[in-house]
């Protein structure tokens, strides 16, 4: 294959539809630990096993990414790359694709590589590759398309909503009190990241109803008028059908995918959370 597209399991896409002419697609698993157990985020990973386990463990489960070796390996079968990986803020992934580019590109430095540190997660990190796929399907040179995706990226955003926060308390990032809070108050967190690729709290909302809003009233502060838009969900399709519902409301032409997480973005996102990638004005 003269393309390929790789993401790291940061990206829900299994499969790339419509896939352009002469290009692969391959995701490059993170791994979840939970106890003594450990989850690899391919396509064969059982998410809802994972789940389950995650949450009858007492000890705080953690995730980490791939070696540089398996960035090699994805590397050899196309000349010409793009390579997305997780914000760097939270894993060493894209360090890991870093690396395994300069290895290639020492023993093959006629192939072309280019590694985006997305900076974001789940259904901003969907729309980039989405966006890459069409842009390979134009028939653009490897520097034009790096030009774009680059252009393009400054114009999408990821906004999250949590319904649950047992992660953020296993960890030790948020109190059991906060915890218990925002369950017994059925509170959602609704945050985005930022353009240093952190995770920021921007809003607390009593109920799925008011996350809605809440969610929708952020992307038009940032500038959402109609454009794509990417709802990664953990197993809540209805808070996907009330975003759809709200958006089209005031941009009934607005494109919409809604997909599940994968392993590792439920793991972020939590049972009932999503991952919203949009694009901007």
């Amino acid at each position: 294959m003269a393309w390929k597209i790789v993401a790291d399991s940061g990206c829900d896409l299994k499969e790339i539809p419509n896939l352009a002419p002469d290009t692969s697609y391959e995701r490059v698993p993170l791994t979840i630990q939970v106890g003594n157990q450990v989850f690899v985020d391919d396509l064969e990973l059982d998410i809802d096993n994972m789940m389950v386990t995650m949450y009858a463990s007492s000890a705080a489960a953690s995730s980490a990414c791939p070696n540089p070796d398996a960035y090699a390996k994805a590397y050899q079968s196309a000349d010409k790359l793009f390579v997305l990986t997780i914000t760097g803020t939270l894993s060493g992934s894209q360090n890991s694709a870093q690396l395994a580019k300069q290895f290639l590109l020492e023993r093959y430095p006629d192939k072309q590589i280019h590694v985006i540190d997305t900076l974001s997660a789940g259904g901003e990190i969907d729309l980039l590759v989405l966006e890459l796929n069409r842009l390979i399907g134009l028939g653009l040179s490897f520097e034009e398309i790096v030009e774009r995706i680059s252009t393009y990226q400054e114009k999408t955003k990821l906004l999250f909503v949590l319904a649950k926060v047992d992660n953020l308390v296993k960890n030790g990032r948020l109190s059991k009190l906060v915890g218990k809070v925002v369950g017994f108050l059925n509170i959602r967190m609704v945050g985005e990241a930022s353009s240093q690729g952190t995770l920021e709290l921007l809003q607390k909302a009593r109920g799925q109803k008011s996350a809605v809003a809440a969610t929708f009233s952020e992307m038009q502060k940032a500038g959402y008028a109609g454009g794509k838009v990417v709802i990664a969900h953990s197993n809540n399709p209805k808070i996907c059908q009330q975003l759809d519902g709200v958006i089209k409301a005031q941009f009934p032409q607005a494109d919409i995918s809604v997909m599940k997480t994968s392993g590792l973005c439920s793991f972020y996102a939590e049972d009932g959370g999503i991952l919203l990638g949009y694009e901007t004005a």
